[in-house]
């Protein structure tokens, strides 16, 4: 009996027995309460939170170039809407449309993001989709935030509107990325943190043409809040999805590429980068092989609002001076509140390429008026 009455209890738990022990006593009210099922906290779990928003820019842009068609131009720069949220705690997701632009081939209204993320881990988080490149300071910054009128020359050559000859893309492209920020400060910031992430190389939109994925990866330390110090590397190839056999093309051109920089944001703001790239074009192979380009940007608050900066922007399409295009900007930036700005911008430039080639100006003013509104 003793044996009998000791399997009975291992195998029914002595949670029950105390329940049924007070179920007998009528102390009802002094169950535990019951554990919820495994499918209960999975739905509980898998409850998704969503956000909408979006944020428009109007431009209008004059310049004296001569050769320029375009003297004064009104501009819908970009139209952008978006969702993000959580499901399952630990995944982010989002999804961004831009809906502006004339239909066409990489035109008009077309997805630019959509993926997902696993956030369970500050030191290791995974990503797949489409999404931002995991090169640069600047390129996953937004419009918005930083602070001038455009990119600088380096981002657009070289992650926008690639030299390389590939589609319009946004600095973004399809793949795999792992990142992680590791050993926080007092302050709450994290001393180091790295991206890694795998390409199909071609960008957005588009699948992969050839059998090498391009590799892109960053690592910065963070020795002070705000501050960043960094450096990048990429190895990638991209395929011409329109090759012809004129003597002019080329059917795939390498991405070999690095790069350093250092980046402050709060009130001030500095930031400077260098990029060198290895890679002529798809389009023409008459186009170097080596170029670089670099930008130094500084931010001043004014008053509430009102922040003006200052950068020196450069490009060498040959990696030689007198490839050198060089842009001197000054801009006035005003937030009315978290969700309207005005921003004035002024660039003179000196294109020393003109000197070897017909119909460019070597020295032209550009000023850039944009209002932008976000909800």
């Amino acid at each position: 009996m003793f044996s009998a009455g000791l399997y009975a209890e291992e195998e029914v738990g002595t949670d029950v027995l105390q329940a049924d022990t007070l179920v007998a006593n009528g102390d009802e009210s002094k169950l535990p309460e019951k554990k919820p099922s495994f499918w209960k906290r999975l739905k509980e779990k898998a409850d998704a939170s969503i956000k909408f928003g979006g944020y428009i820019i109007g431009q209008y842009t004059a310049n004296d170039e001569t050769y320029n068609e375009k003297h004064s131009n009104f501009n819908l720069r970009l139209v952008r809407l978006y969702l993000n949220g959580y499901c399952f705690q630990d995944f982010y997701y989002r999804l961004q449309m831009e809906v502006n632009g004339q239909p066409g081939v990489d035109k008009g209204p077309r997805i630019v993001d959509a993926f997902i993320e696993w956030q369970h881990w500050d030191e290791f988080r995974v990503k797949i989709g489409q999404f931002k490149r995991a090169f640069g300071f600047e390129n996953p910054m937004a419009p918005l935030a930083i602070g001038v009128g455009n990119y600088s020359l380096a981002t657009r050559n070289f992650l926008f509107n690639d030299r390389c000859g590939e589609h319009s893309v946004g600095g973004r492209d399809l793949g795999l990325q792992f990142q992680g920020d590791f050993l926080p400060a007092k302050d709450g910031h994290k001393w180091l943190h790295y991206q890694v992430g795998i390409y199909n190389g071609q960008g957005i939109n588009h699948a992969d043409r050839n059998h090498h994925k391009d590799i892109i990866g960053t690592v910065w330390v963070s020795p002070v809040k705000d501050l960043r110090i960094g450096a990048f590397g990429w190895n990638g190839k991209y395929t011409n999805e329109s090759f012809v056999n004129d003597g002019k093309q080329q059917r795939s051109v390498k991405r070999v590429r690095w790069g350093v920089g250092i980046d402050y944001e709060s009130d001030w703001v500095a930031r400077a980068e260098y990029y060198s790239s290895v890679g002529g074009s798809v389009k023409d192979v008459s186009v170097a092989s080596r170029s670089d380009a670099w930008y130094a940007l500084v931010g001043v608050p004014v008053c509430k609002g009102l922040k003006l900066y200052g950068r020196w922007d450069c490009y060498r399409s040959a990696k030689t001076w007198n490839t050198l295009q060089q842009d001197f900007g000054a801009t006035a930036s005003y937030w009315l509140g978290k969700h309207f700005l005005l921003q004035l911008n002024y660039t003179f430039t000196e294109a020393r390429i003109a000197k070897i080639m017909a119909k460019k100006d070597r020295f032209y003013n550009t000023i850039d008026f944009q209002v932008a509104a976000r909800f």
